[in-house]
């Protein structure tokens, strides 16, 4: 007696009894972080002495931060402007061009890691209403108008001088001393009715919302002096290393609030650990497509901040991170913080080559008879 199994089989297979290939799940992995492995791997000899390294961190963190005068300026000027502000939102008189909602500071100087040489501050308006062009110009207007008023008893010189100028963002107010950014966005509702003929871009009305959850999360988690001052290296080293620069201002909060405050103690690491951590950090991979990397704290889901960057991008952030690495093992710190008299001439005129300053600071440590 024939069976039919033969066929049955055929069959089976003609169904779709042989399985489709199915997309390989992608699992994120963290790359290899000492700090947080010091408990398997153990110090086996005493620490170094990094005294100097936290006083050369220190005085360029002084020498970065703004002075007394610019600190002055930048508040005077958004102390004005946040009034006038505030103003039309409680009570906008005649003026109805378009509803403010809510002011919000956001930004460097709102949490305190302003740069010298950089004195800017800005200010998010959101709009009850949509966020037309004309809308943006009458408020430009109506800001300065308003700002006239309050400043009429002052004595102002040429130097004080408010200006006013429209970008695609909002508008600035600026004098010789300093500038607010007024940016426009409306609420959260209101972003899908947008019409690109008539109304700002969206993208980036959606960043200036996040701009405002930002700060509010920095206000709240990244608080610590040691965060604040690490950041304020870090844009330095994105400003004179091209590898950093598509660094983010936010992927810096929060590269330097996971290299301070993200250990087994949750108490935050001295400054120097802190700064050779970052370093360790991005030379491990961090930054990686297959890193785990830094989730975004004010977005929904598993958000990598550092999916922003290309492909290109995150290995030169890498590589760079690895050479700078040795020369910090190696006691250049003076060549990375840009304190040696070499560096800073050379800071003047261009940006700097991780090779050279890795040749540099390898030769000097040679000289000094660290490299034996």
């Amino acid at each position: 007696m024939v069976r039919g199994g033969i066929r049955g089989r055929g069959n089976m297979r003609g169904a779709g009894g042989i399985r489709g290939h199915f997309k390989k799940a992608f699992i994120p992995r963290h790359p290899f972080d000492l700090t947080l492995a010091e408990v398997v791997f153990p110090r086996v000899g005493p620490a170094p002495d990094d005294s100097a390294l936290t006083s050369a961190l220190l005085k360029r963190n002084q020498d970065l931060s703004p002075t007394a005068f610019e600190q002055t300026a930048i508040a005077n000027l958004v102390t004005k402007i946040q009034a006038v502000l505030d103003n039309l939102v409680v009570a906008p008189g005649d003026f109805n061009t378009c509803q403010l909602d809510e002011v919000r500071q956001v930004g460097s100087f709102k949490k305190g890691t302003m740069v010298t040489g950089h004195n800017e501050a800005d200010i998010v308006v959101i709009l009850k209403t949509l966020p037309t062009k004309e809308a943006c110009e009458a408020l430009s207007k109506k800001v300065q108008e308003d700002l006239k008023t309050l400043m009429k008893t002052e004595v102002v010189t040429k130097a004080d001088v408010l200006k006013t100028e429209l970008h695609d963002k909002g508008f600035d107010i600026s004098n010789r001393h300093a500038c607010v950014k007024v940016l426009i966005t409306t609420l959260p509702q209101n972003i899908r009715k947008l019409e690109a003929d008539t109304h700002l871009n969206a993208k980036i009305m959606q960043s200036h919302l996040a701009a405002i959850r930002h700060s509010r999360w920095f206000e709240e988690n990244a608080h610590h002096s040691s965060i604040k001052v690490l950041i304020r290296l870090l844009r330095d080293l994105c400003k004179r290393f091209e590898a950093f620069q598509p660094l983010s201002p936010w992927i810096l909060d929060l590269l330097a609030h996971f290299a301070i405050m993200n250990n087994p103690s949750r108490q935050a690491l001295p400054i120097n650990l802190a700064f050779r951590r970052v370093f360790q950090l991005l030379a491990s991979g961090l930054f990686l497509p297959g890193s785990a990397g830094i989730s975004d704290p004010c977005e929904n889901g598993h958000n990598r901040v550092h999916t922003s960057l290309s492909l290109e991008q995150q290995d030169a952030c890498c590589m760079s991170a690895q050479t700078l690495l040795r020369v910090l093992a190696h006691g250049g710190y003076k060549h990375i913080l840009g304190l040696e008299d070499a560096i800073d001439a050379q800071t003047n005129s261009d940006q700097l080559d991780v090779k050279d300053i890795f040749t540099n600071s390898i030769c000097s440590a040679i000289n000094d008879n660290k490299l034996l």
